[in-house]
């Protein structure tokens, strides 16, 4: 039966909507009134190739839809687009995150809300398809010829043709090229320059604790939002730090990742690859290349990972290096959540000195602690206590309890970016306090962004996250050539370091053979 003009008409916008979907983030409204050159051909092929073309044409808006639209939420939330091989690993990390802050219902209703969504497209695209295949070809000339002239106009202007068929083959090629880095990743996993070299570390003759800072990043030096208050934090930090004996040297690092999934940068920073989605995070893990943690295990060190965003078993840990594990349960805290945040920053930097350092005679340890205060939902925002009243954490169920609720603070996103200010401002304070309460006898301190926040969030669409050393001057002013200015605070224009430079910065550092036997740089 020939369709109605406007069930054809209806079918045709419902295609049109698909193959306008924008493939980058910065797309403006008129471009969905750009006719695809696809449309008129897709339209003739239905007419002439009927039931077969309808199965084909389907499945193939179906996947192209989507493809586009997690592109788009990808550069929203991550700063860049949705890899098909590397990212579907994602999906569970967005369950946690979304239940651990909103809720387990709110998550529930969100995947149905997707799931009824994505079986709702295919349907709407299954029907679109068949009005077209129900025209006879003479009855399609009309709408393929009326379509194809509109389609040519912004031709004649410059705009690209056929746009979906190139960003189709674009993604199956980025697809084979994954995979391709892959078998590259597994091949530089096991070419390890410093195996089997001597006096690794042995300069080192104290704790190492390197501090992960979730979500801080460039942005808090030059975004004029947050810089108005980490500027003056870390101002106040150096002087103090100073006072009490200890040096300083920062710099910016470039990061993997923007936005979330901080393992991959806790990864490329212990093995020295750069590891920036899921797969190649896989792949280093089974190559069995020896990380950071691995090194200082073989150089005399007990390596350990505080870990209070760990919740559930995380097998791939016995491939990192670490002796031993501190996730969230094993902490100690007894205190009420901060929603999906378990327990404050200096809670779990007091439960690494009680759990990890308060033994004496112990050998040194090489320790990788993850700081969480500052990741989503970021309400509400902790405050420092006095380190001796902490106890077993209830001491900050009040504060748990204060304000509004995440479902309410995120309809505004000014005010998630005030909380996402305030929230990180709060982790660095408890760093800063943390080294001025063992100034008398510092450990190493490492202190990492993992990444930046998300664009929207940290208003910077750099991945440059923020490194700093603090400790002893011996030790800290080794890292001079690193590139690494004085003091807490990097100048604006420095260049980001790539952070999978780092493990083999630290190995070449501070070894035997390290700088210490080569003239010393102008120290801080």
């Amino acid at each position: 039966m020939t369709p109605s003009w406007p069930r054809l008409l209806a079918a045709i916008l419902a295609i049109h909507a698909v193959l306008a979907l924008p493939i980058a983030q910065g797309w403006s409204g008129g471009a969905m009134l750009i006719v695809a050159a696809e449309l008129p051909v897709l339209i003739l092929a239905l007419a002439c190739l009927g039931v077969a073309a309808r199965v084909a044409a389907t499945v193939v808006l179906w996947l192209l839809a989507l493809q586009k639209l997690a592109d788009l939420v990808m550069a929203h939330v991550l700063g860049r687009p949705f890899d098909a091989v590397a990212d579907l690993p994602l999906v569970r990390a967005g369950w946690d995150l979304v239940s651990g802050a909103f809720g387990t219902p709110a998550a529930v209703a969100a995947a149905a809300v997707a799931v009824a969504l994505a079986c709702g497209l295919a349907a709407g695209l299954w029907w679109a398809c068949g009005i077209l295949a129900g025209l006879r070809p003479r009855q399609a000339i009309l709408p393929v010829t009326g379509l194809a002239v509109l389609a040519a106009i912004p031709l004649a202007m410059g705009f690209p043709g056929a746009r979906n068929c190139a960003y189709a083959v674009r993604k199956i090629a980025e697809a084979r090229q994954t995979l391709a880095d892959l078998q590259d990743l597994r091949a530089a996993g096991a070419h390890d320059p410093f195996v089997g070299t001597p006096g690794l570390l042995e300069a080192i003759d104290r704790d190492v604790i390197v501090i992960f800072v979730e979500s801080y990043g460039r942005a808090s030096f030059d975004a004029p939002l947050h810089a108005s208050r980490h500027l003056a934090t870390l101002q106040r930090a150096q002087a103090r730090l100073g006072a009490a004996g200890l040096a300083m040297r920062s710099g910016f690092v470039a990061a993997p990742t923007q936005g979330g999934q901080s393992w991959l940068s806790h990864a490329t920073f212990a093995s020295g690859l750069w590891i920036d989605d899921q797969m190649r995070y896989r792949a280093v893990l089974a190559s069995g290349r020896a990380g950071l943690f691995h090194h200082a295990r073989r150089a005399g060190f007990r390596t350990a990972a505080v870990m209070p965003a760990i919740t559930r078993p995380w097998p791939e840990s016995r491939s990192m290096g670490f002796d031993r594990i501190l996730a969230a349960a094993d902490l100690g805290y007894r205190g009420k959540p901060f929603n999906w945040v378990t327990m404050p920053d200096q809670f779990t930097l007091a439960a690494t000195d009680r759990l990890l350092r308060a033994g004496p005679g112990q050998p040194r340890l090489f320790a990788q602690v993850a700081l969480i205060s500052s990741h989503a939902p970021w309400v509400p925002v902790p405050r420092l206590l006095d380190w001796d009243r902490l106890g077993d954490g209830r001491v900050f169920d009040a504060m748990a309890a204060e304000g509004d609720p995440p479902a309410v603070v995120w309809r505004d996103p000014d005010r998630v970016r005030r909380h996402y200010r305030d929230a990180l401002d709060y982790s660095l304070n408890t760093v800063a306090d943390y080294a001025l309460r063992h100034a008398a006898d510092p450990p190493l301190l490492i202190v990492l962004g993992d990444h930046q926040a998300s664009p929207e969030i940290a208003l910077d669409d750099r991945r440059d996250t923020v490194l700093h050393l603090i400790g002893p001057a011996h030790l800290v002013d080794r890292a001079a050539r690193w590139g690494l200015a004085c003091g807490l605070i990097p100048p604006g224009g420095s260049m980001p370091l790539p952070m999978d430079r780092l493990r083999d910065l630290i190995l070449g550092s501070f070894g035997k053979d390290g700088p210490r036997d080569r003239p010393v740089a102008t120290p801080c």
